[in-house]
């Protein structure tokens, strides 16, 4: 059975997930013209974190709310923090493309303790506990078992306007491509991350990213056996938005792959 908590989290996700499918319906018809797609986008996800907001403040009213769209609603009870973001993958959203996922992560004291990632298309839930593994549905989740770099599928995100470093990640492409058998940019972290812990993916780099992005998909990937990480091997990927992703050796090959290319500050690479 699942933990409750969970189950307050799936409900919320499946109804905000709900709406989204709805709207997205819409915003393929929409893509006939050049007008109102991305406010109607825009609607979509403020609604999309209202849902949330509600079902989750209503069924524990004591807990903080932190969410994309509307930043901190609630402070709650200083120990427990819903971590939100209703529509990860805004701009496939926006152009007709079926990848995106509602992002939910529980934050007790600090620490991640649950996370869910739900695709509303493919009615797939991540989902994670703390020390109590990660599941796909109701199937338990492992990592992929490749162990060299060259039979791998990476994942990453790639800067675009006005966001990121392109000179920075552009070194990183270039070493991390003449070693992986594949590179895949699909434009949903918290998607990618679940995927990692899935098995789909053997790995994912990728750095500027927000704590909404990532919260639940970390959880579940460490959850399904995988490594997560800054480029220097930190546990501070929730405070700096820097994420290397895999199994054990593929992450550590990954990371030293990709920390070769960027080494970050010199106080930094001494520390790493």
């Amino acid at each position: 059975m699942r933990p409750a908590i969970i189950n307050v989290m799936d409900k919320a996700a499946r109804r905000a997930g709900r709406d989204l499918s709805r709207d997205f319906g819409e915003v393929e018809q929409l893509q006939v013209s050049s007008k109102g797609t991305a406010d109607f986008v825009t609607a979509a996800d403020t609604r999309a974190e209202e849902t949330l907001h509600y079902e989750l403040t209503r069924a524990r009213p004591e807990f903080g709310f932190f969410g994309e769209e509307g930043g901190t609603r609630e402070e709650g009870d200083g120990v427990h923090r819903w971590i939100v973001d209703p529509l990860d993958g805004t701009t496939n959203f926006l152009h007709g493309l079926p990848q995106f996922a509602v992002s939910i992560a529980l934050e007790e004291r600090g620490q991640i303790v649950a996370g869910v990632v739900y695709n509303p298309l493919t009615d797939e839930l991540f989902w994670a506990e703390r020390n109590n593994g990660a599941f796909l549905n109701d199937r338990r989740l492992r990592v992929s078992a490749r162990q060299h770099l060259s039979e791998c599928l990476i994942a990453t995100g790639i800067p675009f306007l006005g966001h990121g470093e392109p000179a920075r990640y552009v070194e990183t492409l270039n070493a991390v491509m003449g070693e992986v058998a594949g590179i895949r940019r699909f434009g949903a972290a918290a998607l990618d991350l679940a995927y990692v812990a899935a098995g789909r993916f053997d790995g994912f780099w990728e750095f500027d990213l927000n704590i909404w992005d990532i919260a639940a998909g970390v959880l579940i990937v460490r959850e399904a056996g995988g490594f997560v990480s800054d480029t220097a091997g930190r546990d501070t990927v929730l405070q700096t938005g820097e994420v290397v992703a895999g199994n054990d050796r593929i992450h550590e090959k990954l990371r030293k792959c990709v920390r070769e290319a960027d080494p970050g500050p010199q106080s930094d690479a001494q520390t790493g």
